[in-house]
């Protein structure tokens, strides 16, 4: 273990599109550095950070996981402790990437050498300019045919509107990828193929390459020097030297005006240790933020000076259940310290917890530490109150950070348990899952006594359903969900008698009532409204009468449907003195009801959802005819982040079901949409005669 300053701590996130080679690079970065003495292959089930079941099995990265390596610059040869956060490259799963941009101060973008830029590179990009996340990209894949590093530079430059500048070009070799050209140190570097590529040699550039890699270096250089009259004075007196450069080069990253550019190939070794440098020498450290976004007392978002270190505070991004352990809460710490036995304010639920221990995470493994420091991303068990997103703070120091912005569930599915035994148990898990993954949601359906369990698409609720299953022992089953239905008039009818009376030896029973009904205006709800005045019913009985109103609104006369949006006023009745009870004028109201709800010409309702699609320009009138072909209506288009469009309609539920699938492939997974309910309306009279 190495004493680390804290200037030379780096918090990186690595993200891409699925299948660039994030968890890969990830593997070899642990190679070395040191803390793994074998290389993990994901093709082979054996990454060291997926370590889930589901993640060897399926070859994929699920949810994120982080670890900590130590690497030795190779130019100013000081030691840097990294934290590194592996994410998911699958759409399903960007509550991941939300959560890990929000603690993270670098990240490196890893895109394919061949397939480019892709659909989820786009989010993600955007995900960290959202966050102001400084960045540099690492174009993986090289080995492979087809390669093409120019082309991914133009595109970033175009697609999305990045600055990008390679600080390595790559080095061909009878039309195969073979090493690096070394822009700053003006060499080639070529790899040692017999150790796993963990040693390499610097040659000088061949003559076949000499033009292009001056053409690279002078373009690094113009860039650091534009707007430093100092660097511009020391470059025409040929002073100009590659701390300078490294210095303009940090300096500007930070600030994200540019994202430096390299190379490589992961899987054959080749590029990772030149990545390492570019993470240490470029990303931006704790100490190059001096303030935090926190809540004042006006719940305004403002900046908080941290330049003291002086009180705790730190954040929750992550919470993940664990056997034998219990519930682990992941927190990144903006300033201050933390000891075991310290007692800390988790300031959103006003509650104190005290920490017992503190881990440090590699992957599935954990490190027991005695104390953690500003800037460093750690794990602590037993803090029940806590929930992702919270603040952690001194308790004589109340703060609310700016908290975790998590998308809307855009698909549902309803899960049934073939043990109705187990369904209690089952509620229980899904509102762990909730809190582990706020992606994921579920919830009962009044109407349909559905479990309705919502996330971000098919696969994400695949993976949450195989998880129960699995630690769980319990057989579930999901299917798409049913329609939340309502039933309502549609024309008043007037004076609808409903009368109860039966005598069986004894007191007998008598409830006699008069009502009124009429639609109400859509939207308002149903009401009940006593309009006797005579005394003709006693006012005894009115509240059981509004008691079976209510009761009555449970069930349409179509199809069962609930009934909103009626008014019902009880106009007049009669009474016996002896035989009248408080059932009796429930029967009699209910009777009355369902013969005026009969006559007022019912129909059925659905549900209108808002939706809004962002899409790429190329993509937006296939969409448009998409929804206009499932009766959705256009209510506005905008324009919004590099040549994307917003699309906002209304469109029934019953038509976007599993819509997140058909939007992906319309938009070659591009698009994006969120919806909420808007309103009911009445349905088409077809779409009525099927249901009916």
């Amino acid at each position: 273990m190495f004493k680390v300053f804290l200037n030379n701590f780096r918090n990186i996130g690595i993200s891409a599109h699925i299948d660039a080679g994030k968890t890969t690079t990830t593997e070899r970065i642990l190679y070395y550095a040191g803390v793994n003495y074998k290389i993990g292959e994901v093709h082979e089930g054996k990454a060291t950070m997926d370590w889930m079941d589901q993640e060897q099995e399926r070859g994929i990265t699920i949810n994120s996981a982080s670890t900590t390596v130590f690497w030795k610059n190779f130019v100013n040869k000081e030691f840097y402790k990294i934290n590194i956060i592996d994410t998911p490259g699958h759409v399903d799963f960007t509550i991941e990437v939300e959560r890990s941009m929000r603690v993270i101060d670098g990240a490196c973008m890893i895109y394919c050498a061949v397939s480019g830029i892709q659909s989820q590179s786009e989010s993600v990009w955007r995900q960290s300019i959202k966050h102001g996340v400084s960045k540099i990209i690492f174009i993986n894949k090289m080995d492979r045919i087809g390669n093409n590093f120019y082309k991914i530079y133009e595109d970033l430059k175009n697609k999305l509107k990045a600055n990008p500048l390679p600080v390595y070009i790559p080095y061909f070799f009878n039309n195969c990828f073979n090493g690096l050209i070394d822009l700053l140190n003006y060499k080639l570097l070529l790899w040692n193929e017999r150790d796993n590529g963990m040693t390499f040699s610097y040659f000088d550039i061949p003559s076949n390459y000499l033009n292009l890699s001056l053409k690279w270096r002078n373009n690094l250089i113009d860039i650091c020097v534009s707007d430093s009259d100092d660097l511009i004075s020391k470059y025409f007196n040929n002073v100009l030297n590659n701390i300078d450069i490294v210095l303009s080069i940090r300096k500007k990253t930070i600030s994200n005006y540019i994202q430096p550019m390299l190379c490589g190939s992961s899987f054959k070794n080749k590029g990772v240790q030149c990545l390492l440098d570019c993470i240490t020498n470029y990303l931006p450290s704790p100490l190059d933020f001096s303030k935090i976004k926190v809540f004042s007392h006006n719940n305004d978002l403002v900046d908080l000076d941290i330049s003291d270190n002086k009180f705790f505070i730190a954040l929750a991004f992550k919470i993940i259940s664990y056997p034998f352990i219990g519930q682990l809460v992941f927190f990144r710490v903006y300033s201050g310290k933390l000891s075991i036995g310290d007692y800390v304010l988790n300031s959103n639920k006003n509650k104190k917890e005290k920490i017992s221990r503190i881990l440090r995470i590699h992957a599935n493994h954990k490190e027991d530490i005695k104390f953690v420091e500003r800037g460093d991303i750690v794990a602590a068990p037993g803090l029940k109150t806590v929930t992702t997103g919270d603040t952690l703070c001194d308790i004589n120091n109340f703060i609310i950070l700016d908290s975790i912005s998590f998308p809307e569930p855009v698909i549902s599915q309803s899960l049934f348990v073939n043990d109705k035994l187990d369904e209690e148990k089952v509620l229980l898990i899904l509102d762990k899952f909730s809190k582990e993954d706020p992606s994921f949601t579920f919830h009962i359906d009044n109407n349909t006594k559905q479990i309705i369990i919502s996330g971000m698409g098919e696969l994400h609720l695949e993976v949450t359903i195989e998880k129960i299953r699995r630690e769980y022992n319990i057989n579930l089953f999901t299917e798409k969900p049913k329609v939340s239905y309502k039933e309502t008039s549609s024309k008043p009818v007037f004076n609808i008698e409903g009368k109860y009376i039966r005598q069986s030896g004894g007191r007998g029973q008598y409830g006699h009532v008069f009502i009124n009904l009429e639609p109400a205006p859509r939207g308002t709800g149903s009401k009940f409204i006593n309009r006797i005045k005579s005394g003709s019913i006693p006012k005894e009985y009115i509240k059981p009468i509004e008691k079976s109103f209510s009761d009555c609104l449970n069930y349409g006369c179509l199809k069962g449907f609930p009934i909103i949006d009626v008014i019902v006023y009880l106009i007049d009745g009669s009474y016996h003195e002896v035989d009248s009870s408080e059932n009796a004028f429930k029967i009699a109201f209910n009777i009355a009801f369902k013969e005026a709800f009969k006559n007022s010409n019912p129909i059925i309702l659905e549900p209108i959802m808002i939706i809004d699609v962002e899409v790429p320009l190329e993509f937006s009138s296939l969409v448009l005819s998409d929804l206009s072909s499932k009766r959705g209506i256009l209510l506005e288009i905008s324009d919004i982040f590099n040549d994307y469009k917003l699309i906002k309609c209304n469109i029934p539920l019953s038509e976007i079901f599993n819509y997140s699938t058909v939007l992906r492939s319309l938009t070659k997974g591009r698009g994006s949409y969120n919806s909420r309910l808007a309103f009911y309306s009445e349905i088409p009279l077809i779409i009525s005669k099927n249901i009916l």
